[in-house]
């Protein structure tokens, strides 16, 4: 009996080590959606602070704006608009989500549905570890709509 007991969470030990670039991928894409659900500033924190960051904003007039935000002005942005998204229940919600290993890190592909606006759009994510080993996000793809 001792031996099963001792040898569960050295089974469990083995797993979590064995944890592959996907697995670490989908545990940060968790953490960023149940952040970002709460309004939790800390989804912020998921960025490194030299993030790719772009956008491509459609217009109802059909015209379209693609902009670049350095990451620590988006971290920025993201912690202060927190408070006023949480008070519009201004969130969304992914489905489609899909995980692809590209060498340097993993790319996660989502539908994001705004909910208070009610549109879908693509969402593209690249995350890898930093020097450290911490899993980050490293390149964000988005589109948006006003």
């Amino acid at each position: 009996m001792k031996r099963l007991l001792l040898a569960i969470p050295l089974s469990m030990l083995c797993f979590a080590a064995s944890a592959g670039p996907v697995d670490e991928a989908r545990s940060l894409f968790q953490q960023y959606s149940s952040l970002e659900a709460a309004f939790n500033p800390a989804v912020a924190d998921l960025y490194a602070d030299d993030a790719l960051i772009k956008n491509k904003r459609t217009y109802p007039t059909g015209q379209t704006r693609e902009v670049a935000i350095p990451a620590v002005q988006y971290k920025a942005l993201v912690r202060s608009a927190m408070p006023l998204a949480k008070t519009k229940g201004d969130y969304s919600t992914y489905s489609q989500v899909s995980y692809s290993d590209e060498g340097r890190g993993v790319r996660i592909k989502a539908t994001r549905y705004a909910v208070l606006k009610k549109y879908e759009s693509p969402l593209a994510l690249l995350v890898a570890p930093d020097a450290s080993g911490k899993w980050l996000i490293r390149e964000e793809i988005s589109e948006s709509q006003p």
